[in-house]
């Protein structure tokens, strides 16, 4: 079916565009090489600067956009809207991190930071390509949220709360597009083999620390998950980047993309718990497999 898909020439003969942020590496990284493999025109966008040149280095054409810097968001926006000549057929947002830790002990500070990356940057962005996709009546906006999209788990409450409301935002923006040719869809992956654990192990040590660590009542649990963390375990269900390109593929190519598309045994397996199981049951199931961390 890809390539089948990938086969067929737009109007014009012209390539299909792609605007992609997070491509430093990991999900972003694979995404961007994938895509310009199957005839895309690739937009990469990484956070930093010395990322950027390095996509540029590979041959990339890419800019800096940071999801916490409206500016930079803007800017890329404009940049890559006025190179494709207004013809952007698709936004690929991705890139965010995790803060892991117990809600009581999450500072405020560090939720409105995780929001700004994980989700109003997101908005920002979806907001400055979609004009010009309502005038050419065609467009992909593909979110990468996550199996935490739809089931909430210890000690992972703020990356939660920032997919929760990725979902809803997401399900309100495909009805709202409705008609117009500009289709929506959610990828849901499970554990994948990024940098992820290792940003949110840094941002453990970024927000909550030694001092926060040792007056937690959650101390005991944070330190077998840190060891856990720091010992970079793979998991029996962990798969690489190129699972989730895969389904990004089929979002941006299928003539009728999906809504969502689950990644991995993890997120197929929760989405059908969540469907038959009570809060209760639900809540003891995902108790017991988050103390298995432990």
């Amino acid at each position: 079916m890809a390539n089948e898909l990938s086969a067929r020439a737009l109007p014009g003969g012209r390539a299909r565009t792609i605007l992609i942020t997070g491509c430093s590496s990991g999900i972003g990284a694979s995404a961007a090489r994938l895509l310009r493999g199957r005839n895309w025109r690739v937009f990469a966008s990484a956070r930093k600067d010395k990322d950027v040149a390095a996509l540029q280095a590979a041959g990339f054409e890419a800019y800096r956009l940071d999801y916490e810097d409206a500016d930079s968001i803007r800017q890329a926006a404009a940049t890559v809207l006025e190179r494709c000549d207004g013809r952007l057929d698709a936004l690929f947002n991705n890139g965010a991190y995790a803060v892991p830790c117990a809600v009581e002990d999450l500072p405020t500070e560090a939720l409105r930071a995780l929001f700004e990356a994980n989700f109003f940057g997101w908005h920002e962005l979806t907001r400055q390509v979609l004009p010009s996709m309502r005038a050419n009546g065609s467009g992909r906006i593909v979110q990468c949220s996550s199996i935490l999209g739809f089931i909430a788990m210890k000690y992972r409450g703020a990356y939660t709360a920032s997919k929760f409301a990725l979902e809803a935002y997401s399900d309100t923006l495909r009805q709202e597009l409705r008609g117009t040719g500009i289709h929506v869809s959610l990828i849901e992956p499970g554990p994948i083999d990024t940098r992820f654990t290792a940003n949110a192990l840094a941002n453990f040590h970024r927000w909550i620390g030694k001092e926060g660590l040792m007056a937690s009542p959650h101390r005991a649990s944070y330190d077998c998950r840190l060891k856990r963390m720091e010992a970079g375990e793979p998991g029996p269900f962990k798969l690489p980047p190129e699972a989730v390109v895969k389904d990004l593929i089929h979002a941006v190519e299928a003539p009728r993309p999906r809504a969502r598309y689950r990644v991995t045994v993890p997120t197929k397996a929760m989405a059908v718990a969540r469907r038959l199981l009570s809060t209760r049951a639900l809540d003891s199931v995902l108790t017991r497999a988050a103390d298995k961390e432990e």
